[in-house]
């Protein structure tokens, strides 16, 4: 059925941080972080935002009397419930919180509506079991698809065109998976560029805009670092793949692609920036290299957390000669 922001908000039952213990309740706990979030985005979007249908219980029984139309065939009609009916969010209570949030700050938008999809309740472990079984198959979209399909973000859609600037990610770049595997012809994910991109410019998660100056660096930044780095010039004239690049150097991997975006915060403050970055070319990239063991690689294998991209950033910067560090909140 569909129903109203504002019977969505005053009728409708989740569990707000309660004190009941896990077993007791049917629903995971509100983490109210995401409910501003979610009501601006009702508030930011009113002609365009979508949500999918909630689910609810109601411990009463639940009457539909049909339209009387002819060609109704008696499925459309009116959900009957009385109004003493207890009705309990078993999926979609964040949304629910929003949608609450977003008619308090705005009354306006207390005719919108949403689908919900009801059952009738028979009890705690029937409920359990709903909510095990709406959320047991779904799947998020992965990073760089969600960065490919967002046109909201101005980050994203920033990011998106950045790999068509830059010469060494355009048509090298993954723009689904997170990951790269062993024999694709990609070079880069599309999140890790945004990763990477976000440590050059200190650029928020939530940024609803990229000035000119700060694309223009970030497409000069890095396509200065492809052409300091005699490997990725060979990708891009093609004489070499980025598989074998995967097997035998580091700057090939996402870790190292953050660390000098990490570095390249500290390396563009400097006016001389352009004539640093020359300095790549004498850093010894492959992974058997000393500077890299037991530091980014370990045992033949890349780091991947956050300690190993500090750890190469700082080490990119003292190759070039620069006495600074970054840390972990860089």
């Amino acid at each position: 059925m569909m129903c109203d922001f504002g019977t969505v908000s005053t009728l409708f039952k989740f569990d707000k941080n309660s004190g009941l213990p896990p077993k007791l309740r049917s629903q995971r706990k509100i983490r109210e972080s995401r409910i501003p979030k979610i009501a601006s985005y009702i508030l930011d979007n009113p002609d365009s935002y979508v949500f999918s249908a909630v689910t609810v219980s109601v411990d009463r029984s639940i009457a539909f009397e049909p339209v009387p139309r002819n060609d109704s065939q008696g499925r459309t009609g009116f959900i009957r419930i009385p109004s003493s009916a207890m009705m309990v969010v078993n999926d979609g209570q964040h949304r629910c919180a929003a949608i609450r949030a977003a008619c308090q700050e705005d009354a306006r938008v207390e005719g919108e509506k949403i689908a919900v999809v009801v059952f009738e309740d028979r009890g705690l472990e029937h409920s359990q079991q709903m909510f095990a079984d709406l959320n047991k198959h779904a799947v998020k979209p992965t990073k760089s698809l969600g960065l490919l399909y967002d046109h909201r973000d101005a980050f994203a859609r920033f990011v998106v065109n950045l790999t068509n600037d830059v010469e060494a990610f355009a048509g090298r770049t993954e723009e689904e998976k997170t990951n790269i595997s062993n024999r694709s012809t990609n070079f880069v994910t599309l999140n890790g560029v945004a990763d990477a991109t976000r440590y050059l410019l200190k650029a928020k998660q939530a940024t609803k805009s990229i000035s000119s100056e700060k694309q223009k660096l970030a497409a000069e930044f890095w396509t200065r670092v492809a052409a300091n780095l005699p490997e990725w010039c060979l990708l891009v004239d093609g004489r070499m793949t980025s598989h074998a690049m995967r097997k035998e150097y580091v700057h090939a991997h996402t870790n190292i692609l953050n660390a000098l975006g990490l570095a390249g915060h500290v390396i563009t403050q400097r006016p001389d920036w352009r004539d640093l970055l020359k300095g790549l070319r004498e850093i010894d990239w492959r992974k058997s290299a000393p500077m890299w063991q037991d530091n980014v690689v370990m045992d033949g294998k890349m780091v991947k957390n956050r300690h190993a991209i500090k750890r190469a950033a700082n080490a990119i910067l003292a190759g070039l000669g620069i006495d600074e560090t970054v840390g972990l909140d860089a």
